[in-house]
């Protein structure tokens, strides 16, 4: 039998789908800790072991690893204008997989660089002009950071025409650094796939083996993704051959990611009625929404949004800095189930409401979720609950009336209980036939 590895190592756990090739059945899965506190292959050989006991060629099996360990890709953004280039840049770094951790615009200065070093990003997106547009900033930041000596790998995906001179000025500068496509050739035009590879291939090069996960050369050798990059390649695969829109929330220890692939029309003007353009298929970052580390911001942001019921803040903010003091923190009893499971819901509800509605100021139209077919619920509070309770779970952002967005009419709602999305985006490129029957065996039967 030939069968493939797939594992993502998180931030706490590292989880191993073990998948047979032929017909993307899956044979086997385990999880274990991660080990960063020593070296992640640690935790991950564990891991590994665990999932391949007993099986016969095991041995030979090819890996496949994401990774968000060590807080996953770090991205900043500088760009030519707040409300349009620097903003499709962002929206190019989610979908890259990256947490967008600074966005700066226009002429950077002295404190503009300050707080750039700040925010300590592992990759900079330079971008700034339409192609043949404005030239004069891209240049001017390219200047800049190669005078500062800047030493963190830039992308540069701004204006075609000044690409030649912007990467001699940072060559000459030492700054590392790898040029693609513009992400926006033209206002309302928003490109993504050339900067998304190229952010994919500076993180396996540079970023991975800077973290100090691990000894030697190994884990980079075996890291072929950042894990939300791994993930959304297999909402996208999944979003094909369901041939219809869809979204996916994950509702980690520490974030909220919204993932949705929606079908381009001109219910609402197209793509050009953006003037940073829109990505069909995109993904939201909440930093502030996690059931661990970020569970008190899930309270603040419930309370904000108004979807706590009379008197229930006090027991859930208390609830919620327990869980921030101690994230390795495993509920013991119902009770602490279901609080688990309220604030996934709150989580969850949030971080939709933030990724489908538009922007302040209405400089992104939002994201028209009405003809959403299917959701799928992803992280441990869905995972590791009863069924019904998982359901119940994701029920609370699809019945959110009062959210300022139009509801899924008619959306079926499944848990990603077998981690299934990362394993199939990890081998979407090389075995594209495992890929998409290890959706449909547990996604869309």
């Amino acid at each position: 039998m030939s069968f493939a590895v797939c594992a993502d190592v998180g931030s706490t756990y590292t989880k191993v789908a073990v998948v047979e090739l032929a017909g993307g059945r899956l044979l086997a899965t385990a999880a274990r800790p991660t080990t960063v506190g020593t070296d992640v292959l640690h935790g991950l050989d564990a891991a590994v072991a665990a999932a391949t006991v007993g099986l016969t060629g095991a041995a030979g099996a090819p890996w496949y690893v994401c990774s968000s360990a060590g807080g996953g890709l770090r991205l900043a953004v500088v760009g030519y204008e707040q409300l349009v280039t620097a903003r499709a840049g962002a929206r190019v770094g989610l979908s890259a997989g990256a947490r967008v951790v600074h966005v700066a615009a226009g002429r950077l200065d002295g404190a503009a660089l300050r707080a750039l070093r700040a925010a300590r990003p592992d990759v900079v997106l330079l971008v700034g002009g339409t192609d043949g547009g404005d030239a004069e900033v891209l240049g001017h930041n390219a200047a800049r950071l190669a005078r500062a000596r800047w030493r963190v790998p830039v992308v540069v995906a701004g204006n075609a025409e000044a690409r030649e001179q912007v990467c001699a000025t940072l060559a000459a500068g030492a700054v590392p650094f790898t040029a693609t496509d513009n992400v926006l050739p033209r206002i309302g035009e928003l490109r993504p796939q050339p900067a998304r590879t190229a952010i994919r291939e500076v993180f396996l090069r540079h970023v991975i083996g800077g973290k100090g996960l691990s000894r030697g050369r190994r884990f980079a050798t075996l890291v072929r993704a950042a894990t939300p990059d791994a993930v959304l390649t297999g909402v996208e695969l999944l979003a094909d051959h369901t041939g219809g829109d869809l979204v996916v929330v994950d509702v980690g220890g520490a974030t909220t990611d919204v993932y949705s692939v929606l079908t381009p029309d001109e219910r609402d003007g197209g793509p050009s009625a953006q003037v940073a353009g829109v990505l069909w298929r995109a993904r939201t970052v909440e930093g502030d929404l996690g059931l661990r580390w970020s569970a008190p911001g899930v309270v603040a942001a419930a309370a904000a949004e108004r979807l706590l019921a009379d008197g229930e803040e006090p027991r859930l903010a208390a609830a919620a800095a327990a869980r921030a003091a101690d994230p390795g923190f495993v509920p013991a009893d119902a009770a602490q189930r279901a609080l688990d499971r309220r604030i996934g819901a709150l989580a969850a509800t949030v971080a939709l409401r933030r990724h489908a509605r538009a922007e302040p100021g209405g400089a992104g139209g939002g994201r028209d979720l009405r003809d959403v077919r299917l959701v799928v619920g992803s992280g441990g509070v869905l995972r590791h609950a009863a069924p019904a309770d998982a359901l119940a779970v994701l029920d609370a952002p699809l019945s959110d009336h009062a959210g300022g967005y139009p509801l899924p009419r008619r959306a079926r709602a499944v848990v990603d209980t077998d981690y299934v999305l990362a394993a199939a985006g990890l081998l979407a490129e090389a075995h594209p036939d495992a890929a998409a029957g290890l959706l449909r065996h547990h996604l869309h039967d």
